[in-house]
């Protein structure tokens, strides 16, 4: 039976739609004075990047799963969580998505797939053995809100421009070096310089937006779960549990890991003080103090 919403975050929802449309007028300034002033021809170079999107956004789940070491397992090798994750699922409204364990004490949890139908969940060894079931079931309704909100598919279309303005970026870079110190035709600064200049203000700030982005889908994939689950007391005591439990993992199998902390529930980081401008998860904190607010708003305890 699938659970209704108990409430929307309309805040969330905003700060989320500002943020991409931020992102977009970023991109269309971002084109706009590299076409007026260096007048160059893109069609090349988004026919490149957009095939590399492309080759993203369908073969993200074959690539995350790679990177993290993971292996599908079907139901007779792991009969409990499959059956924990198409019980979730069915109360989602969503397809049963492919089932991945990954053999590596961190405690720690992932999903990834271009939509519903294409979707994997990656579950550590580590977080099936240190945390209770009501724990595991709450991160992984966690994780099936990233797919059933298509997270994948929202920051790879995030990332595309970015991509461009990083290229474009090198491009500058590498017309400084190689292509000698030609001016424009008004004499003013070195078309390459201006390229260059202009990618990467446009780089920096789109960065820190789509980590925003990641920010408030970790928000919304907390209220996700709290809303499957019913009890976003759990999920607070999985954050909890994983990150104390992340401070005791020798740093040799953090660093195994660390390349996958954008996709994992908790980064492998979280013991290290970061701005959080430029973290791609929320301080814990204040994750938290949300799902605190959701339980209240629940009736449930805290």
């Amino acid at each position: 039976m699938k659970r209704q919403a108990y409430g929307r975050d309309f805040g969330l929802s905003l700060r989320m739609v500002s943020t991409l449309f931020l992102l977009g007028a970023l991109y269309v300034a971002f084109f706009v004075v590299l076409i007026s002033v260096v007048q160059a021809p893109f069609f090349l170079v988004i026919v490149i990047i957009g095939g590399l999107a492309f080759l993203q956004y369908f073969t993200s789940d074959k690539v995350a799963l790679a990177a993290a070491g993971a292996k599908v397992v079907d139901r007779d090798q792991a009969p409990e969580l499959h059956d924990m994750i198409e019980r979730l699922s069915a109360m989602a409204d969503l397809p049963k998505p492919r089932v991945a364990v990954i053999p590596t004490d961190v405690p720690n949890a992932f999903a990834t797939g271009r939509n519903p139908k294409n979707s994997v969940v990656a579950v550590t060894e580590g977080l099936w053995n240190r945390l209770s079931k009501p724990e595991v079931e709450a991160v992984l309704a966690h994780e099936l809100s990233h797919v059933a909100n298509r997270d994948v598919a929202i920051m790879t279309i995030s990332s595309f421009f970015a991509m461009v303005a990083a290229f474009l970026m090198r491009m500058g870079m590498w017309g400084g070096m190689f292509g000698g110190g030609d001016r424009d035709r008004s004499g003013g600064a070195p078309v390459w310089l201006i390229m260059f200049a202009v990618s990467m203000l446009t780089y920096v700030i789109s960065y820190v937006l789509i980590l925003m982005i990641s920010r408030y889908r970790e928000y919304a994939a907390d209220r996700g779960s709290a809303i499957i689950t019913g009890a976003p007391e759990n999920l607070m005591s999985a954050l909890q549990r994983i990150a104390s439990n992340i401070a005791q993992i020798p740093q040799r199998d953090l660093r195994e890991v660390q390349g996958m902390n954008a996709f994992f529930i908790v980064p492998t980081s979280v013991k290290r003080a970061t701005a959080e401008l430029f973290m791609t998860h929320p301080p814990l904190e204040k994750r938290l103090a949300r799902l605190a607010e959701i339980a209240r708003e629940m009736g449930r305890p805290v």
